[in-house]
């Protein structure tokens, strides 16, 4: 039995236009670096046993500073990246309506089977998330582990784990909270829920 504590990274310079990000290596904010240093403190009396990241740089900003409070080091797994959105890549949604209006509504409507042109399958993004989330708690077992990741991906394994419709990821879980906490107990094969979106401070005024 390991418990991972799922976590979308800090605010990013693209969030106040809501961007897609992806696979793009945007840097986190002033917010984000606010965000990032209440998880910090939330990490340093967390009990962890590792902190796992993602390979870009708004996830190992925010991993180094629960890693340095925690005493921990950051362990790198580029499975652990997000979703890859091809041509939406760095486009807001009334951008992608405009330039590919036909894609875009298809997308709208099911994520999965119509994901964006020159994006990722999320089959293979969520099959390849939850195989790391196996091969973290096969390392940790009986350990608290402090993944830290991004919103997409976290929805994906949400899915995958539990046994809904990938193509319901974004419907279920309309919003992460950046540097908020989704902790998931796993027991062999099978995934619990412990808690869900919960933030570990007051939120700040942008």
């Amino acid at each position: 039995m390991t418990d991972l504590v799922l976590v979308r990274h800090g605010e990013t310079v693209w969030h106040a236009e809501n961007r897609y990000a992806g696979v793009s290596d945007i840097e986190l904010s002033p917010r984000g670096l606010e965000q990032a240093a209440d998880l910090a403190t939330w990490a340093s009396s967390a009990g962890l046993a590792a902190i796992w990241s993602s390979t870009l740089g708004r996830a190992t900003t925010t991993a180094k500073a629960s890693a340095e409070a925690a005493g921990l080091e950051v362990r790198l797994d580029a499975r652990l990246r997000e979703l890859d959105f091809g041509v939406g890549e760095g486009l807001t949604s009334i951008e992608m309506s405009d330039r590919f209006p036909a894609a875009y509504a298809a997308f709208v409507v099911d994520p999965v089977s119509d994901h964006l042109p020159g994006g990722e399958d999320p089959v293979a993004a969520a099959d390849r998330f939850k195989a790391c989330l196996h091969d973290i708690a096969h390392r940790h077992p009986e350990g608290r582990v402090l993944v830290v990741t991004h919103a997409s991906i976290i929805r994906l394994a949400l899915c995958h784990l539990l046994g809904t419709p990938l193509s319901e990821y974004r419907r279920l879980y309309p919003a992460i909270g950046n540097c908020a906490l989704t902790e998931v107990r796993l027991t062999g094969q099978h995934a619990a829920v412990l808690g869900f979106n919960v933030p570990v401070a007051p939120d700040r005024d942008p």
